[in-house]
């Protein structure tokens, strides 16, 4: 099961418009690389839970056809919350199954994750992540078998007892079933997953080594491209890298045209049909399909939607955001930080950020 409903609210305003695992990775949609790598590992019957613009995912990836596999659909009108999504779906999953986030990239060995599950006899296991930060994840303790005995859902740095990190990839028997009321909100990490370890169920924990970035805020959007370009990650490239600079990594759609005396530098990522005027100067940056960066103009350390005018000599500075649609006239400079989209009233706003 491929869980996919979520608003990616922490990717605003890039998500207004698009899901989040729909938003483009290394100029493919971010579910997609799951997609691929759950048919690598010859899972090729997949679920995924739908909710916000729900049809942009089921548009795109259909029957699963395409993609060596067959796909269905499971939408839920309100959110159920990551358990609770999972239930819903408990008639298809009727045999051994694994559960992936659909907006996370990861090159994870599922095949490998399934054997030590087997191996362990266990009714669940989580893939384990050892990471720097450990406020922004479920932290898992486990002794020396590896069993999970306690589990901590977003602690407090000084209040986490492990640097230990629940990855949202997971294998379960149909039987954690019974942990999972019908028909309301649940979650794992808040109330399956505790449970379990209450009850000593056969729940553990397995460490991988395999990348894995979970997207969640406009950083590690930017992070986790740079990571493919330098190779980190195994996954489709299938778009010419252009070395420019002896530092600039650059992959670029089809159909986009760039200018004389562009300057690359860092890793950047240019969506199809997009058009770089001459001496536009652009820095570890994304920009999606259908833009145009207008002359002399620099984007440093920023994301760019699709169908965007930027004019000439503008400026984007670090860690900005433009949304798709905008346009900025003529010299215009975008602050550090600074979130730029169309509002309802179809006006460009400006946000702090």
């Amino acid at each position: 099961m491929i869980m996919a409903a979520g608003v990616g609210s922490r990717l605003m305003p890039l998500t207004v418009e698009v899901p989040k695992p729909m938003i483009p990775m290394a100029n493919r949609p971010l579910m997609e690389s799951i997609v691929n790598l759950l048919n690598a590992h010859q899972f090729d019957d997949v679920i995924a839970n739908l909710h916000y613009h729900a049809a942009a995912i089921s548009g795109y990836f259909g029957n699963g056809e395409a993609f060596g596999l067959k796909m269905q659909y499971s939408l839920e009108e309100e959110l159920k919350g990551t358990a609770g999504g999972v239930k819903n779906c408990e008639g298809f999953l009727n045999e051994t199954f694994a559960v992936v986030s659909g907006d996370a990239l990861t090159d994870i060995d599922l095949t490998a994750l399934l054997a030590a599950h087997r191996k362990n006899g266990a009714l669940a296991t989580i893939a384990m992540k050892k990471v720097d930060d450990m406020e922004q994840f479920g932290v898992v303790v486990h002794n020396d078998a590896g069993k999970i005995e306690r589990f901590q859902e977003k602690p407090k740095r000084e209040e986490a007892l492990s640097d230990m990190a629940n990855t949202g990839i997971y294998i379960f028997e149909p039987e954690i079933f019974k942990y999972i009321p019908a028909r309301q909100f649940y979650d794992f990490g808040k109330q399956v997953f505790p449970h379990l370890v209450k009850i000593k169920a056969p729940f553990y924990g397995t460490p991988i080594q395999d990348y894995w970035c979970d997207i969640g805020n406009i950083n590690t959007y930017r992070q986790a491209h740079k990571d493919v370009l330098s190779g980190y990650v195994r996954t489709k490239t299938e778009r010419i890298i252009i070395n420019g600079h002896s530092d600039a990594r650059v992959l670029c759609g089809e159909d986009t045209r760039i200018g004389k005396d562009v300057v690359f530098s860092g890793s950047i990522v240019i969506g199809s049909r997009c058009v770089i005027e001459d001496g536009a100067h652009l820095s570890n940056c994304v920009i999606w399909d259908d833009t145009v960066i207008g002359e002399n103009s620099s984007l440093l350390d920023c994301v760019v939607g699709s169908s965007c005018q930027i004019g000439r000599q503008v400026t984007v500075n670090s860690g900005a955001v433009v949304a798709s649609r905008c346009h900025l006239e003529d010299g215009a400079e975008i602050k550090a930080g600074q979130k730029v989209f169309v509002n309802t009233s179809g006006l460009l706003q400006l946000d702090q950020g």
